[in-house]
């Protein structure tokens, strides 16, 4: 499993308190309200909706929660206008943010980043000032329990799959962004559930540090994660085996 993905999993086996679960439900509110707004209420119509919510579903957030941003995201409900932004910056030690963004105020959502960046020792760029470093691409999980790895890598390349790993617990594919419908269909079809489905930045090459200097940055990280705005960080930093050991102990 990449570090990113480990480092993830770790924090969702910490993060099972009330209050960072609120904070999940209120991201995967506003991902759903966007989708809803942006292709509409009926799932079976909306792609980008239909893995929203199941997204939502994975979490246990509660259906009337999901009814209500579709509706919120159709504008039935509320008014409210939800806006996306991707903003780039710097955490500590120079690795390169791109951090996604929903909300309805972008002068506060400017000021929650700026605050939250300086005070960790790192600071918000212009646009193109990191994006140079990423690509997009397709990110599908599957659970490796029950499944043979052979016939997923089979499957994943003749979907168009670009990489394909495991490490024992959960299988990753990679995959270009035009491929992603396909390559969804392809794992339902083959009766796979996945535990994850998205469009991720993807950094064009990693950038290591010493394990104080990358727990440092993972706690920048999952600050800006924290704020209400925020939906997604991505990064170049490296996540070393020893970092994950060390962030599993704290």
């Amino acid at each position: 499993m990449s570090g990113h993905s480990h480092w993830a999993t770790i924090k969702r086996k910490k993060g099972a308190s009330d209050a960072k679960k609120g904070a999940v439900y209120t991201r995967l509110a506003r991902e759903i309200a966007m989708s809803s707004r942006a292709g509409g209420g009926d799932p079976e119509a909306n792609f980008s909706l239909r893995l929203a919510i199941e997204k939502a579903r994975n979490e246990n957030m509660p259906k009337d929660s999901i009814e209500r941003a579709i509706k919120r995201g159709a504008g039935e409900k509320d008014g409210t206008v939800l806006e996306e932004m991707t903003y780039e910056g710097y955490a500590p030690h120079g690795v390169a943010l791109i951090i996604e963004c929903v909300s309805e105020n972008r002068n506060r959502t400017v000021a929650e980043l700026r605050h939250s960046l300086t005070r960790a020792g790192g600071n918000l760029g212009e646009s193109g000032s990191v994006a140079w470093q990423f690509r997009q691409a397709a990110y599908f999980a599957v659970p490796d329990t029950g499944k043979n790895f052979d016939q997923v890598f089979e499957l994943a390349v003749e979907s168009g799959a670009d990489d394909v790993s495991s490490d024992g617990e959960t299988i990753e594919i990679l995959a270009p962004v035009e491929n992603f419908k396909i390559m969804i269909d392809s794992i339902r079809k083959a009766g796979i559930k996945p535990e994850e489905a998205e469009l991720r930045m993807l950094p064009n090459q990693e950038m290591e540090l010493e394990v104080g200097q990358t727990l440092q940055v993972m706690r920048t990280i999952e600050t800006l994660e924290e704020l209400d705005d925020v939906q997604n960080v991505y990064t170049n930093l490296r996540f070393t085996d020893e970092a994950m050991a060390a962030l599993e102990a704290e």
